[in-house]
């Protein structure tokens, strides 16, 4: 017997007790708390959770395989313009599994992109890559929106370099439910599953050998990643990991560090929810809060950017009526990962100039990774902030995938780092500091 996903629209993490939402279509939904919220056995889905209606594609409603990775579906799409390097693309929808509200199997929603040219004989190699951030609302996925300027040009050269590229959009976006921001256990397991679906997407086309890559949120599903996949995917051939700007967090690392409260991380504490799963977020947002999460909940990064620079909410002080240390207290701290030798090659990408996550805590996060028996490779980029070290990475994360593919041996650096200075102002003469 397959599994079906529960469409029940239920609160959970985005409680908005009797609360109504107006979606982007105008369609109003009354969303009341459950009296007993305990149970995360049901997915909460609904308008209140960021569900919208985009096009059939993205809505199963039949039986579930009882696997992870399944390819359910997939339709050609459009070539993006800034993608010049890729002969085909094609949106997909797959199965993952609900780390978050236990759920079970649900559909995850990406895009699988192939290089211009016959393949090599082996197939093409693959990379798996996660997004940074775009919002918690459907219309922000990539499939669906296509992909920004900036991250075009990373997956185009990627293409150039012969190497096919599935993007999944993680759970939730897309996909029914919420989508879990920077919960690396979820998104962790997209990625991993995208990379079943892409080999029966493209049957006969694709290596087997996956490099994982990901961007600032996706830099800490990438990790996150290396971290489950023997358990979780031991099937899969996963050579390393590459993560830009990453901004998983160690608890149990040599370096403490506070946490950060800065105003993006509205959407994890939003999505993700408190550890008491009878309380509501919306209990303990200020009004600035509550206008900020309806507008997050229709609109992506840049709708909601204007409205927090309009209400004044400029840290998650601003957007919570209790004070920080009690929302410290209550929050699940979604991007907290245990130390682990992770027994593949690590590559950190850092901006020196990043102001988004500080060089310091990427250094945090590469010596809890040293400390733990990892083989990591840390570069540092004078002058690039956070979006400039995507692309201005570029060259060494190519040099590291095809090393890995070549079997050469990828020379571990956790004797020689050392904590940066103080954060730089961004090169105003590198293009790739433009987003």
């Amino acid at each position: 017997m397959g599994s079906k996903v529960h469409l029940t629209i239920v609160c959970c993490a985005l409680a908005l007790s009797a609360t109504t939402v107006t979606t982007m279509s105008g369609f109003k939904v009354e969303v009341r708390a459950e009296a007993e919220r305990s149970v995360t056995s049901v997915l909460p889905t609904g308008p209140a959770v960021g569900d919208m209606e985009l096009s059939p594609f993205y809505r199963w409603d039949g039986e579930l395989p009882e696997k992870p990775g399944h390819l359910l579906r997939k339709e050609s799409a459009p070539v993006q313009k800034d993608l010049e390097s890729a002969s085909e693309v094609l949106r997909i929808l797959y199965t993952s599994t609900d780390a978050r509200w236990n759920s079970g199997l649900l559909p995850v929603s990406g895009m699988l992109y192939l290089p211009a040219g016959p393949p090599p004989a082996e197939g093409w190699p693959l990379i798996a890559w996660g997004h940074g951030t775009l919002g918690i609302a459907d219309v922000c996925a990539p499939s669906w929106a296509g992909l920004k300027k900036r991250d075009a040009a990373y997956v185009n050269q990627w293409l150039g370099a012969g190497f096919a590229v599935v993007a999944t959009d993680y759970q939730g976006l897309g996909g029914p439910g919420p989508h879990p921001y920077l919960y690396w256990q979820s998104e962790a397991r997209s990625i991993l599953d995208s990379v079943r679906a892409a080999s029966a997407a493209a049957p006969g086309r694709l290596s087997g050998k996956v490099v994982i890559a990901g961007q600032s949120q996706g830099g800490g599903a990438a990790l996150g990643a290396a971290n489950l996949f023997r358990e979780y995917s031991p099937d899969l051939e996963i050579l390393g990991v590459i993560a830009t700007a990453p901004n998983s967090t160690f608890p149990d690392g040599p370096i403490s560090l506070p946490a950060r409260n800065s105003a993006n991380m509205f959407f994890s504490v939003a999505t993700v929810g408190l550890r008491d799963q009878k309380r509501s977020v919306e209990e303990i947002l200020s009004d600035k809060g509550k206008k900020l999460l309806v507008t997050a909940l229709q609109g992506c990064t840049r709708e909601v950017g204007i409205e927090a620079q309009k209400l004044g909410v400029k840290s998650l002080a601003d957007a919570f009526s209790i004070p920080l240390e009690e929302l410290a207290a209550t929050r699940v701290n979604a991007t907290d990962m245990p130390q682990k030798t992770m027994d593949i090659p690590l590559l950190i990408g850092t901006g020196l100039a990043d102001h988004t996550v500080e060089p310091m805590r990427q250094y945090a996060l590469v010596s809890a990774l040293c400390a733990a028996g990892n083989d990591v490779t840390w570069r540092r980029y004078d002058g690039l902030d956070h979006d400039g070290t995507l692309n201005g990475s570029f060259q060494d994360s190519v040099s590291f995938a095809r090393a890995l593919i070549e079997k050469k041996r990828v020379v571990a650096e956790c004797s020689q780092i050392s904590a940066p200075g103080p954060v730089q102002e961004p090169d105003p003469h590198s293009h790739h500091n433009v987003d």
